[in-house]
């Protein structure tokens, strides 16, 4: 989604789409060349079946985003072209925005933020934030409302963190262990530091 997100916005800032919005096609053009390596990165080490899902995935991205130019380029012209260009640019960067709301949910389950690492949270309100700003100033909706959504998520995110932080987590998360038996990660149950040395419980322990 980030790699849709900024192959769109990149489009969307060129001068014959959109006018003075260069910085927004420089930096998303930047950032969707990252974008494509982190993905291919992925697609050459992950395991086959993966592999396969992230690969059409990734084939997809790269058909919406040539269907999206070539309708731009060939069917519209002027204010059509701005107005084609930039929804489809602000719903994919609102979809970008919504994808952690999975791990969110997560976070608020488990009461843990072992899934939301801090800075990834800090950077996503940090990029929504700048981006809001700046396409108020711009007054460019195609740019403020996208971003302002981001900016909401990343407060949401940075609270979360704060409230679950020193928490370790109210559930076990159950691993599959290579005999088809699960392994079950969390506290110790107190019998479990009290047994004898022949591995048996103390009686008073048994039921």
């Amino acid at each position: 989604m980030t790699l849709l997100n900024c192959l769109l916005s990149a489009w969307y800032g060129l001068p014959f789409v959109s006018k003075n919005n260069i910085l927004v096609s420089t930096i998303n053009g930047t950032g969707a060349a990252i974008e494509s390596i982190y993905v291919l990165i992925f697609i050459i080490y992950a395991p086959k079946k993966e592999k396969a899902k992230i690969f059409g995935l990734f084939i997809l991205v790269l058909t919406v985003f040539t269907a999206v130019a070539l309708i731009s380029l060939f069917a519209l012209h002027g204010n059509g072209r701005k107005l084609f260009c930039g929804l489809a640019a602000t719903i994919f960067s609102i979809i970008m925005y919504a994808s952690p709301l999975s791990i969110m949910r997560l976070v608020i389950k488990t009461k843990s933020v072992e899934f939301m690492p801090f800075f990834l949270s800090l950077f996503v309100f940090l990029c929504g934030t700048s981006w809001f700003i700046y396409g108020l100033l711009g007054r460019d909706a195609f740019v403020a409302v996208p971003n302002g959504f981001g900016c909401g998520l990343g407060t949401m995110q940075l609270i979360l963190y704060f409230i679950y932080r020193n928490k370790k987590g109210s559930q076990e998360i159950k691993k599959p262990s290579g005999n088809g038996t699960s392994i079950e990660i969390g506290e110790k149950k107190p019998h479990q530091d009290k047994q004898q040395p022949n591995g048996k419980v103390p009686q008073d322990e048994q039921v």
